[in-house]
């Protein structure tokens, strides 16, 4: 029989340790308000210790991790907001819904620290064979409310493994602008009144938070009254709200209203003002009949916010309220002491220690040992592998669902709504200005580049390893357009802690990451954890890839930017980077594809010829010698060479002198690889600055005029092929989801 506590998501120990902290048994709202804020979802309670390991600071940091978004210096006016969360249970149940209130709760983070969300990333992860109805839902649901409340999503990735069947990966980014020394926190004092503005409050999304940290089973279908119903009209009404308040100074502090809904975020902001909250629930704007207090302090509605004002404040906030047509209420109040009291008229409902809700929250160090299979997989002998015909591996790798164009996805995103973008999506990484801010005086001369990662083969492959690949590929992809990273996001996605080779996978990736963040220099400055992305039916168990989704936020100082499209003909086209090592079929695209493996092990990076190969493209960019730059990833060097030549009139002459295995050469997905164009004037500069620091170049062929791809091996041509049929093929592989 289940208990009690069980139904409120909390464990026999939480319980206890509940009650000997009260020194009474809860009543069933305050069981809701302790279940939610102890969740996974909200306390990190699992994962909290081993975060500590990532680098967080710089001295262009503003706010680290703890605030609901980082913020860093753009430059002496501006400065950058920005955050990446998931939204992946959500959007397994009811896939529109699920991501579309994905990205309206990362936009009202970034909203939360005074900023004005100006960009969109995206990055998804579906099962294999893909599911239409969970592809197009949260699709349609992030072009859906992106679209509609006015921000463009610029950047991100879909791919596409059997382990997300049943738990898809949606996880979105913002970026938000605002004058520096401007940022607003969840931050007030004793005697300031908490004013709710936005939508009024129903029973969608009661214990979300809870769901959002447990593992799906049969039945899951069950949860669908849990999933918040997002409405993109009334997120931008707030977002207008809100920043004219901030504008007007009418407002001390802003808290979003996500997780655990309005208990939440009045006993975060108590916790992070060193106060107590008292919360009058009978004053809170409904749009149901005969709701109780449980449902009105656990309700995760969207599209709600809390302000931090003063009594002389509050009736200017209600004409802004009725101007943009929201609802808006004082609903409590800022108190001295330490507890969380909640009323429903004359009635005290619910009264907690803050610190019980926010800071005694469990910490868990869980055991932790590495998966016995990964033994088999990395003992692979790649050289065993036979050989197949080009002609046949390209066919198959274009028509990869995780390899072909996802310009159906994009192209559903108005990506140019603001203005603001200067590279679209569909590259290394998006570039944008700062056009605007909240004043028209506040603009940047400096450009924005944002980029996402997070292969979750290779770090399934070597946790460790696949964690600094990631870092390395992210900051990779900044400096192929030209940017500098000034600091990183991650969401880690993950199965359940409580199998011990799962909490290793959380355990050596996060140190992988601190490691590469460390020596980059690079901090993390905000992120989220979502766990428990698992299913178990019919005794089957399938826990998703551990995959960390880091997304990059780089600074380009001057007007110049690169993209990966090769320019003119006649042009060189080189191979840069770390070039005399092994190369490793490991974690590979066409491994999969091609010979149905998931074996070998993650390639290391050299994180210090990775370093010199950064700065190196920052320089030839803004120095102007080079022509394109394209980092070679998933589906090896021969997929980085098509995808620059795709929606364009060129094609290429490759001239290969290759002794070993060719496919070797050209499917490995070794790091520290770019391919590089340049005019035959600059060369030989080209060169000589390569080798003054210590990286590896090869001349690999040259841009032709007509649209042909032609690989010569050795003097023997080995392939040719129009590139009109290729892009075809790359273009239609997935039509049938669309």
């Amino acid at each position: 029989m289940e208990k009690i506590y069980e139904l409120y998501g909390l464990r026999a120990e939480e319980y206890t340790r509940i009650v000997e902290r009260l020194q009474r048994e809860p009543n069933h709202v305050e069981l809701g308000i302790l279940g939610a804020l102890w969740s996974e979802h909200c306390s990190y309670k699992s994962s909290k210790v081993h975060l500590r390991k990532l680098p967080t600071k710089a001295n262009w940091v503003v706010q680290g991790p703890g605030e609901n978004a980082g913020v860093v210096e753009l430059d002496q006016r501006v400065w950058l907001a920005f955050k990446v969360e998931s939204h992946n249970h959500p959007s397994y149940i009811e896939p529109f819904h699920g991501a579309a209130t994905g990205v309206g709760g990362i936009i009202r983070d970034v909203l939360s620290m005074g900023a004005r969300p100006i960009a969109l990333v995206d990055s998804l992860r579906f099962g294999l064979p893909p599911d239409k109805k969970i592809v197009r839902g949260v699709v349609k649901g992030i072009s859906h409310y992106g679209n509609c409340v006015g921000i463009p999503t610029l950047a991100g990735e879909t791919l596409f493994e059997e382990c997300y069947k049943t738990n898809p990966l949606v996880n979105v980014f913002c970026l938000g602008v605002l004058p520096a020394g401007r940022m607003l926190r969840a931050r007030g004092k004793p005697g300031d009144l908490l004013f709710l503005l936005g939508s009024t409050t129903g029973r969608d999304g009661i214990h979300g938070a809870v769901m959002a940290s447990g593992e799906f089973g049969e039945g899951s279908e069950e949860k669908l009254p849990k999933v918040q119903v997002g409405d993109p009209y009334f997120g931008k009404k707030l977002i207008e709200a809100v920043l004219q308040a901030v504008e007007e100074g009418i407002i001390e502090g802003l808290q979003d209203l996500g997780a655990a809904g309005l208990s939440g975020s009045a006993s975060e902001l108590a916790s992070k003002s060193g106060c107590g909250v008292e919360l009058w629930l009978h004053r809170v704007p409904l749009r149901e009949e005969g709701m109780d207090a449980f449902e009105i302090l656990l309700s995760e509605s969207q599209e709600r916010m809390l302000l931090i004002t003063r009594e002389e404040k509050v009736e200017r906030l209600r004409e802004l309220a009725e101007y943009y047509h929201l609802e808006g209420e004082v609903v409590g109040r800022l108190v001295e002491g330490g507890d969380f009291v909640a009323y429903m008229g004359q009635e005290r409902v619910a009264m907690l220690p803050v610190s019980l809700i926010v800071d005694e929250a469990p910490v868990y160090e869980k055991p932790y040992r590495e998966p016995e299979y990964l033994k088999s997989l990395r003992n692979f002998d790649q050289k065993s592998l036979p050989e197949v015909e080009l002609k046949e591996v390209v066919q198959k790798l274009l028509t990869s669902p995780n390899l072909c164009s996802k310009s159906w996805i994009y192209r559903q995103y108005d990506y140019q709504v603001g203005t603001n973008t200067v590279l679209t999506p569909g590259g290394d990484a998006a570039v944008l200005r700062v056009k605007w801010t909240l004043k028209p005086e506040l603009r940047s001369d400096r450009l924005i580049a944002l980029t996402s990662e997070g292969n979750g083969r290779m770090v399934f492959l070597n946790p460790y390893e696949g964690g600094k690949y990631l870092v390395a590929e992210a900051l990779r992809n900044l400096a192929c357009v030209g940017a500098k990273p000034i600091g990183i996001t991650d969401c880690l996605n993950f199965g359940n802690p409580d199998r011990p080779e799962i909490m290793w996978q959380l355990v050596k990736a996060v140190e992988g990451i601190a490691h590469a963040c460390e020596f980059f220099g690079v901090p993390v400055v905000s992120g989220n954890v979502s766990l428990y992305n698992e299913t178990v039916e019919r005794d089957e168990i399938r826990n998703v890839y551990p995959t960390p989704i880091l997304v990059a936020v780089g600074v380009i100082e001057g007007k110049r930017f690169m993209d990966h499209r090769f320019k003119d003909k006649g042009d060189l086209v080189f191979l840069i980077g770390d070039l005399k090592r092994a190369y490793s079929l490991g974690g590979s695209e066409y491994l999969k594809v091609v010979h149905g493996k998931v074996q070998g092990d993650v390639p290391a990076v050299d994180l210090e010829k990775e370093r010199k190969l950064h700065q190196l493209l920052i320089e030839l960019i803004e120095e102007g010698v080079l022509k394109s730059a394209h980092d070679v990833s998933m589906g090896g060097l021969f997929m980085t060479l098509l995808e620059g030549l795709f929606d364009g009139e060129l094609g290429l002459e490759l001239n290969l002198f290759v002794e070993d295995r060719l496919d070797f050469f050209l499917f490995s997905e070794n790091p520290t690889l770019v391919v590089v164009s340049t005019e035959r004037e600059g060369s030989q500069a080209l060169r000589e600055r390569v080798e003054a620091c210590g990286l590896d170049w090869l001349l690999i062929g040259r841009v032709r005029e007509e649209g042909l791809f032609t690989l010569t091996n050795n003097g023997e041509k080995v392939f040719e092929e129009e590139l009109s049929k290729l892009q075809e093929l790359w273009e239609r592989a997935l039509e049938f989801i669309f």
